[in-house]
């Protein structure tokens, strides 16, 4: 953690000072250090000068679009995003999620709920910034390789542009390769056991790594649907597929 704050530095990007002070004070009680801004400049600028633990940026602010923000703040560095908002639809939460974000929170909220999953989105990102355990080692499989470390993975020797979701799901994948994986066990391991939204994200989620693989669902080269289960990664072992 950047902070002195047992819980960590929360950067509350909100406009609305009813929502934001309120909530600021919450996350204080709650053992956190809050630092807050209205503005999607000051949301850039404060990132970079408070190295915040995780973000709390609201999609519609004054001077910008909260998606753009999170899109510069993912170029700039993997601090966890948490985006709010007051649209709730299936696919405002995809997007969201495949711009970056880590999750999704609807207003009006609940504070309580809201500081328990930004612990569990912390708790997800603490193994990947100390740097430690089994789970970091590289993996390598036929054409692809996984430096969980570094963050980077890699096809044919290209670097694959992925997103942070993309990145631990074919993480999660790789690291269980060879064995059927079930699709709640994914969910729980990439999107938290408290995950509220449905289990099409992590299909659309499937999808767009897919293509980023060039791999044919109809004739996967790495990743198998197992109806009614989950999805099984290509083992090592594996022969190469006829092409």
């Amino acid at each position: 953690m950047s902070s002195q704050s047992p819980g960590g530095r929360i950067l509350v990007v909100e406009d609305e000072e009813s929502i934001s002070q309120p909530f600021a004070e919450a996350l204080r009680r709650a053992g956190f250090e809050a630092v807050v801004t209205g503005t999607a400049a000051g949301a850039l600028e404060l990132t970079d000068s408070e190295d915040p633990d995780l973000v709390m940026l609201d999609l519609a602010l004054p001077d910008g679009d909260g998606r753009d923000v999170c899109r510069e703040l993912r170029r700039r560095s993997d601090v966890p995003i948490v985006m709010l908002t007051a649209r709730g639809t299936e696919m405002d939460k995809i997007v969201g999620l495949e711009l970056g974000a880590d999750d999704y929170v609807v207003k009006p909220f609940s504070a309580a709920e809201v500081i328990s999953r930004i612990r569990a989105v912390l708790r997800r990102s603490a193994p990947r910034e100390n740097g430690d355990g089994p789970a970091l080692e590289p993996i390598t499989i036929r054409e692809l390789e996984l430096d969980p470390a570094a963050r980077i993975a890699r096809l044919r020797g290209e670097e694959l542009e992925l997103s942070r979701k993309e990145f631990d799901l074919l993480a999660a994948l790789m690291r269980n390769a060879g064995h059927v994986i079930k699709r709640e066990d994914l969910m729980s391991e990439v999107w938290d056991t408290n995950w509220f939204g449905s289990t099409k994200t992590l299909d659309v989620h499937i999808g767009w790594l897919r293509r980023k693989l060039d791999d044919d669902p109809a004739d996967p080269t790495y990743i198998e649907t197992v109806r009614g289960v989950g999805f099984r990664f290509a083992a090592p072992e594996d022969g190469e597929p006829d092409r």
